[in-house]
Formats: C-alpha cells, structure tokens, sequence
C-alpha cells in the first residue's frame, strides 16, 4: 500500500518522499524506484537538510510526502531533522497507509 501510494505520487517530484535516517528511506527508495531523501542522513541526528531547507524544498512542490517514523525508523531523529518532524506534524494532516503514519506535503490543513 505505502509503496504503491508513493511511487503513484512520485510524478512531478523531485524526491517521492521523504524520512528520518537512511535506514527508513532505503527501503521506500528500493521498493519504488523512486527518490526518497533521507534527513538527518543514516540514524536522523545529522543535521541535513535545515528546517528552512526542507521548508523550501516543500513550497517548491519538490517533496510529495513525508513518511514518520516505522520499524525501520530510528524514530524522529534529533536536531534538524526533530526540528523537520515537528513541523511537519504541526502543518500536515496524518493518515496511516499500510500501518505507516504518511504526510501528504503537498495539502496543507
């Protein structure tokens, strides 16, 4: 279901998703073919891409969704990429697709 939800969404997009820590996006990006950024690189504490950075790619319509944390997730990371979490949830409806809360970037509340 999440697969198919992300690379349908994946058009027009420069990342179909994106995700705490590479551990989460590596098997998002593999199973669609798709470019999934992963933030905070490999377990989310890194501090790329900034809030202000990723607040850019989003106005830009360049992020289609936002995928929360999962079993593959070291959780919401820290720094920057907490910093993205919370800002995310606070500005974006959760839905739950295949048991992963799923951010639709694109439609605000």
């Amino acid at each position: 279901m999440l697969t198919r939800l992300l690379r349908d969404g994946a058009a027009g997009y420069g990342w179909a998703a994106a995700t705490v820590g590479s551990e989460s996006a590596a098997p998002l990006q593999l199973a669609t073919g798709d470019p999934v950024m992963a933030i905070g690189g490999f377990n989310g504490s890194d501090g790329a891409p900034t809030l202000a950075e990723f607040q850019r790619l989003v106005a830009a319509g360049e992020i289609h969704y936002f995928v929360g944390a999962n079993q593959a997730s070291f959780g919401n990371g820290s720094g920057a990429a907490a910093q993205i979490t919370a800002w995310v949830q606070a500005r974006f409806t959760a839905e739950t697709v295949g048991g992963v809360t799923v951010y639709d970037l694109a439609r605000t509340r």
